[in-house]
């Protein structure tokens, strides 16, 4: 198989979806790999180190794409993206299709192999590909948060561990998954009093257990919410519902209750937000304020740390590199339930309902 590797084109988007050590593991197995030059920049990986492994150093995204039967990136296509997409051709990389009608039609449009890395599962139920940009998203969220607390960035000036003799920084994580238990946890070294919502009891019980003594766990629901809200210096919206769109919990009337300078950030941006005022930001311009609480809604934000992201999110998804390329997607699905999962759109049909749902168009089980 013909595996290429576009450069990433969505804004201040700097990972890579195969590092040289995938490439080289592709041609070992007789696999050829062309990779656009400049591809691995962003992450610290230069055109030598992919001609090393192997590959062959393409000028341009266009024929990569044109000469690619799997196409492995990072980040959804982009609109001059979606147009060179073949029927028949393999893309594998993160859709989050739910987020958006005109990428969905296109992959259907174009008849495409659509095989994304957030609905593939395991036999824990969990998301395998999609679990360590989740871990990094998490950790960042309060990183970018408490940088955005400082006054000079518009924030209300609070320090998140506070000093001795004032009060540390009050931080709100809605979500009690991967995000939310990793944006808890470096909230909660920082020395900041951190609540966890969750609308799952066992995941409370669970998060109880292990958190520290300044995290503290309430069941979410729209009144504990609205109460927290006014308490809240940062707010972490850090809500999944696996391939659907993300409902919206925090109310543009909600923002009336919280504090001049706060700041929200809102990691389900890249399933449409759980915020019903929040819209995807870029890592230049990643800020805008509503009703004098500031929203950070950065959709990749994971990007900015793209060395440590390209080696997480690769390190998980190479494997499956591998056995698709070997075996093809029909052969690979039949096989593996959990692979199955992970394609969403099929030449034409669309086979994940909660991406249906969120855009009202027909749903093909796969293998119907």
């Amino acid at each position: 198989m013909i595996v290429g590797v576009p450069t990433e084109v969505k804004p201040d988007e700097y990972r890579v979806g195969m590092r040289p050590v995938g490439a080289e593991m592709l041609v070992q197995r007789g696999h050829d790999v062309i990779v656009q030059s400049g591809a691995g920049v962003g992450s610290g990986f230069d055109d030598s180190e992919y001609q090393a492994a192997g590959a062959t150093i393409i000028d341009t995204a266009d024929e990569v794409w044109a000469r690619a039967e799997m196409i492995v990136k990072v980040k959804e296509p982009q609109p001059d993206e979606i147009r060179m997409i073949r029927e028949d051709q393999i893309v594998f990389t993160f859709f989050h299709f739910a987020a958006s009608k005109d990428l969905t039609v296109g992959c259907l449009d174009s008849k495409c192999v659509s095989v994304a890395y957030e609905t593939l599962t395991d036999d824990h139920g969990h998301l395998p590909l999609l679990t360590p940009m989740s871990e990094i998203a998490g950790k960042l969220s309060i990183q970018e948060g408490a940088k955005y607390l400082e006054r000079p960035q518009g924030g209300r000036g609070v320090l998140l561990g506070g000093t001795p003799g004032v009060e540390p920084g009050h931080v709100l994580v809605i979500g009690g998954g991967v995000v939310g238990t990793c944006a808890a946890s470096v909230a909660a070294g920082m020395g900041a009093k951190v609540v966890m919502m969750d609308i799952n009891i066992d995941r409370l019980r669970e998060l109880d257990e292990f958190m520290p003594k300044n995290v503290t766990t309430i069941y979410s629901d729209p009144q504990a919410i609205r109460e927290h809200l006014r308490w809240a210096d940062l707010v972490v919206g850090a809500v999944l519902v696996p391939g659907a769109k993300a409902p919206h919990l925090i109310a543009r009337d909600d923002l009336q209750h919280m504090k001049p300078g706060s700041i929200i950030v809102d990691v389900a941006i890249d399933q449409g937000g759980c915020v019903e005022t929040a819209k995807v930001t870029t890592h230049s311009n990643p800020i805008y304020t509503v009703d004098d609480v500031v929203h950070y809604c950065v959709g990749n934000m994971p990007g900015a740390v793209a060395r440590t992201a390209t080696q997480a999110l690769t390190n998980a998804t190479a494997p499956w590199m591998l056995k698709l390329a070997d075996l093809g997607p029909d052969e690979l699905a039949a096989r593996d339930h959990h692979f199955a999962n992970a394609i969403n759109t099929n030449r034409g049909l669309l086979t994940n309902k909660p991406v249906a749902d969120a855009h009202d168009l027909s749903f093909e089980p796969l293998g119907a």
